[in-house]
């Protein structure tokens, strides 16, 4: 899905094409026409419906074919291949073929949105500018909803960012603890925006803030195109990898979260009202909970602590819960939670246990019951279990597999990153890094009923790309995975999808795998 046949499309063909870097996406079969009571929508369909599709990134090598932008046309370019898409797709005879639909879309950085929850309104997101407020940048993972709508992750966003005036020397002289603690610096990954895009310009005073709008989960609706994309504030603002919705007995939520970055922290939102509820109300439960941060004891035990201006500690250093939601990183500073080792997807498993994926931490010199390695070049998966019934402030945890115990097995992977469990008990697993045995990046499918996982390797991918982004029909017949960034982008390394001809650009692509006649088949 998604290949097209021209090297590289102009700045107006990227605002209508899919974009690149595919990531983290979730198929929704197209509703019946009774299909919404509550909100809620059936799924029954399994031939047809709304394919929601991020794109994380694209370097300027892969999209402009130079290093660095050179005017505002090239940067419209590369902002338009980043963002979302959301895409009407069908199976037919002869394979699954995208559809016309007046609510599919692209989402780019520069497409209107609207913040809602505790954050929404605050000075904290004006610029003096008085611009209003746009896009959704390197959307990572992401997770549905039981309502049926699209949470999208905005992960590495800072990156987008940078002086355009200052040098490095400069720039660290007037950082502030909030652009530090975010990892903001002067050339931000070299994307070169801020040269001209003022908006991205970190010390240009009319967009001071522009910064604090990024960093949240964006929900949207795949069915509705009209609807502004929304970033639920009360979720946090940090590098968001994905997001796992489980529903209590009575119908209330909680989502767990990751922060991918070194040393950075396990979240958990819990909503106050059941989700029903709520949408009879004419609200989003996601504007109204409680956010909070994992601490890990050695004993296996953790707790949940709150992120709230109610904490004296925390309301000495904020100035209201607004504040403290934009800067959720400094917050969870203070309350002591753990360092982890990159912690990125989260998903849940058959009988309600939460798994989550630290992709791995080359920088840890000091090893934790939690993070066991010094450095932690291989990565793990931790296994959660929340008290009462994952709305309390208690949890268990344990090491449910080390990616260093695999060497050597017919199943050997390391640096697991997507996650994603069904309700059988499989839990699948894409990775990104340096695979032993000389493979390339692969997803791999692990039993989770057996007391000793065994993982099983299901698809293998392409020179220098990453297996990430994974969802399923309702029937459990049809698969999609995605190939992220083959070859880095570079047409010397691989052509991918294309036959080798050593110019063609690679492209992304996802990739469908069909169960036919008990055994699985790849298109």
């Amino acid at each position: 899905l998604g290949v097209s046949p021209n090297p590289r499309p102009c700045v107006a063909e990227c605002a209508l094409v899919v974009g690149i870097g595919h990531d983290g996406m979730w198929f929704f079969p197209i509703d019946l026409p009774t299909g919404q009571q509550y909100g809620k929508r059936y799924r029954a369909r399994s031939d047809e419906g709304m394919l929601c599709l991020n794109h994380e990134f694209g370097g300027n090598s892969h999209v402009l074919g130079k290093s660095a932008p050179e005017s505002l046309e090239d940067v419209r370019l590369s902002q338009h291949v980043h963002g979302v898409s959301v895409l009407r797709i069908k199976e037919h005879f002869d394979g699954w073929k995208v559809e016309a639909s007046e609510n599919a879309r692209r989402i780019t950085v520069n497409t209107p949105v609207a913040f809602a929850g505790p954050a929404a309104g605050s000075p904290l997101l004006e610029n003096p500018a008085g611009n209003m407020p746009l896009g959704t940048v390197n959307n990572c993972g992401s997770g549905p909803t039981p309502w049926g709508t699209y949470l999208t992750c905005e992960e590495n966003f800072n990156g987008y960012f940078g002086s355009a005036d200052l040098n490095s020397d400069e720039f660290n002289s007037v950082r502030t603890e909030e652009q530090s603690r975010y990892g903001f610096d002067f050339d931000g990954f070299g994307y070169g925006w801020h040269f001209f895009d003022p908006r991205f310009d970190l010390t240009n005073p009319e967009y001071v803030n522009e910064k604090n709008r990024f960093g949240w989960i964006v929900e949207i609706d795949p069915f509705d195109g009209a609807q502004k994309p929304t970033k639920r504030t009360a979720m946090g603002r940090f590098k968001h990898e994905a997001v796992a919705i489980a529903e209590s007995s009575d119908g209330r939520i909680a989502a767990y979260m990751g922060d991918d970055q070194r040393f950075d922290y396990c979240y958990k939102y819990v909503s106050n009202k059941p989700w029903e509820r709520a949408i009879e109300l004419g609200e989003s439960l996601l504007d109204d909970g409680k956010l909070y941060v994992a601490r890990y004891n050695d004993d296996g035990s953790g707790e949940w602590l709150e992120l709230t201006i109610d904490n004296p500690l925390l309301a000495e250093r904020f100035e209201d819960q607004a504040e403290l939601l934009i800067y959720t990183r400094l917050a969870s500073d203070l309350l002591g939670a753990t360092p982890m080792d990159r912690p990125e997807w989260t998903t849940i498993g058959k009988d309600g246990e939460v798994y989550w994926t630290l992709t791995n931490n080359s920088q840890r010199t000091v090893a934790d019951a939690a993070n066991p390695f010094s450095p932690n070049n291989d990565g793990h998966i931790i296994r959660t279990k929340d008290a009462g019934d994952h709305l309390g402030n208690s949890f268990t945890w344990e090491i449910y597999l080390l990616s260093n115990d695999t060497r050597g097995t017919e199943g050997v992977f390391t640096d697991p990153d997507l996650a994603w469990a069904d309700n059988s008990g499989r839990l699948f697993i894409g990775t990104d890094g340096g695979q032993p045995d000389g493979l390339q990046d692969q997803l791999t499918v692990i039993d989770t009923t057996k007391d000793v996982p065994e993982p099983k390797r299901l698809l293998v991918g392409v020179n220098s790309d990453e297996v990430t982004g994974f969802t399923v029909t309702p029937d459990r017949r049809t698969a999609f995975v995605n190939l992220q960034h083959p070859g880095n982008g570079n047409p010397a390394s691989t052509n991918f999808p294309a036959l080798p001809d050593g110019f063609t650009v690679p492209r992304d692509v996802t990739l469908v795998l069909r169960r036919k006649n008990g055994a699985i088949v790849g298109s």
